[in-house]
């Protein structure tokens, strides 16, 4: 059912980013001897105060890894600049691994008569840093009644990623590949949660749910707007998750995982940029066959407005705004706030349509599972090549042991292949997310690794 979290303990691994390489066993060691210190993977009571999390180590083994390749390191995948390899550089197997802890620091009261004030206050780190600097996975405020449903104020996490990381994603160990990619939006800053109590519909129970967040409000031209609605029907062994969000003038971007708040981090460059937007709809669901088999399913149609490329202030180095599918180069006229103008690279509109299958099998204290996400190649009307003709196949087997206390260790296997050589798929963040395989080098790669999770 839903929770009030809005996040989940089982992290996923990192999206855009590379894993550092040689994994030290000093540090593999220090989580499990941290988990022994805990007799039980629950949560820690104190008062109306509770205190859960997790701590995760994974360590991973990849072929066809190339962290040199790209010429311009670490810039951003839409722009052109950012499109060229080194050549010649050499591309092979690398060690790579990350390290996630993550705390929820929740409070309830009972305020009598049904109602009830609840607090959470959550925060992630990756390798020892913030996750994503600036933005919290929760901190916010609800008031709730059984009877009238709850409503949350603050920052907090979007169920189109929250749910599709987990339990979707990290169930067949695809939670980067399907939840932190796509025309989604994963944190909010400045929001307000509508929650509904669970109906009663079809034999089952139904949660309804709206979420808004203005975003960045120093925006004050284009005016940031978030919108997803949720919904949730659970009838015996069937779980079925819709999600739908329709956004404006948030950072442009294909990473699922991402926060939502203005078209650039800078307010100054509110009037010299044109209005951008995006949404996607997502339908997920879950069915236990029976005590060991379970199945997983999902579909997601993403939909991006596109963003021209500005320069927002003159160098060197020059700095640009967050584009989006610009044929670069190219040149159309456009009417904005009742003016006719010529705009220089412009961004150009794209759709796309992204799978999910995974099925899980269960016995004593073991969990094998195996995972499918399908990236789907874009429609848009951009002349220029930025992704749209290629697409992502994820695949995955996975093999869990819960060795009780809360700790589970578990491994895992994978493999990519893309359709051809070139940019990487419309709905990956960058031309090597989620595995270290870089589409614009080689059309297949593979891994395999281990980790170990401890969840309280």
């Amino acid at each position: 059912m839903l929770t009030d979290t809005g996040s989940s303990p089982i992290p996923a691994r990192p999206a855009a980013r590379a894993y550092r390489s040689a994994v030290p066993l000093a540090r593999l060691a220090l989580l499990l001897a941290a988990t022994g210190l805990c007799s039980a993977g629950y949560a820690i009571d104190f008062g109306p105060f509770s205190l859960t999390g997790f701590a995760k180590f994974e360590a991973t083994r990849g072929s066809n890894n190339c962290s040199t390749c790209q010429y311009v390191a670490g810039e951003d995948k839409q722009r052109q600049w950012a499109d060229y390899v080194v050549p010649g550089t050499a591309f092979g197997t690398a060690n790579t691994h990350v390290s996630l802890m993550q705390p929820w620091l929740g409070a309830k009261f009972d305020l009598g008569n049904g109602f009830k004030l609840s607090g959470l206050l959550s925060q992630r780190w990756r390798d020892g840093q913030q996750d994503i600097a600036g933005f919290w996975y929760e901190k916010n405020v609800a008031l709730s009644h059984e009877d009238y449903g709850s409503l949350r104020i603050g920052a907090m996490t979007t169920r189109a990623w929250s749910m599709a990381d987990y339990p979707y994603g990290s169930n067949v160990n695809v939670a980067d590949q399907w939840g932190a990619s796509g025309a989604g939006y994963g944190l909010l800053g400045h929001a307000a949660r509508y929650t509904s109590r669970p109906l009663d519909v079809l034999e089952g129970d139904l949660v309804l749910e709206a979420t808004y967040d203005y975003g960045n409000r120093n925006f004050t031209v284009n005016k940031p707007r978030f919108w997803e609605l949720y919904a949730q029907y659970h009838r015996g062994a069937l779980v079925i998750d819709a999600m739908f969000q329709d956004t404006r003038n948030g950072t442009p971007m294909a990473w699922g995982h991402g926060p939502f708040s203005g078209l650039t981090p800078f307010p100054a460059d509110d009037a010299k940029l044109g209005p951008s937007g995006q949404s996607m709809a997502m339908a997920m669901a879950r069915y236990q066959v029976d005590t060991q088999w379970e199945v997983s399913g999902g579909v997601r149609r993403n939909r991006w407005s596109g963003a021209y490329a500005v320069i927002t202030q003159a160098g060197p180095p020059d700095l640009w705004n967050s584009m989006f599918n610009v044929d670069w180069g190219g040149q159309v006229l456009v009417t904005e706030n009742g003016k006719l103008r010529s705009i220089t690279n412009p961004g150009y509109p794209a759709t796309s349509t992204d799978l999910l299958l995974g099925l899980r099998y269960r016995w004593d204290k073991w969990t094998a599972s195996t995972g499918m996400v399908h990236l789907g190649k874009a429609s848009t009307q951009n002349p220029s090549e930025r992704g749209q003709s290629n697409s992502a196949l994820f695949n995955t087997i996975g093999l869990t042991y819960d060795y009780g206390q809360g700790l589970q260790l578990y491994g895992f296997a994978g493999t990519v292949h893309y359709d051809h050589i070139g940019l990487s798929p419309m709905s990956m963040p960058g031309n090597a997310a989620f595995t270290n395989v870089d589409s614009r080098v080689t059309t297949t790669g593979n891994w395999l690794g281990a980790g170990a999770v401890f969840v309280f």
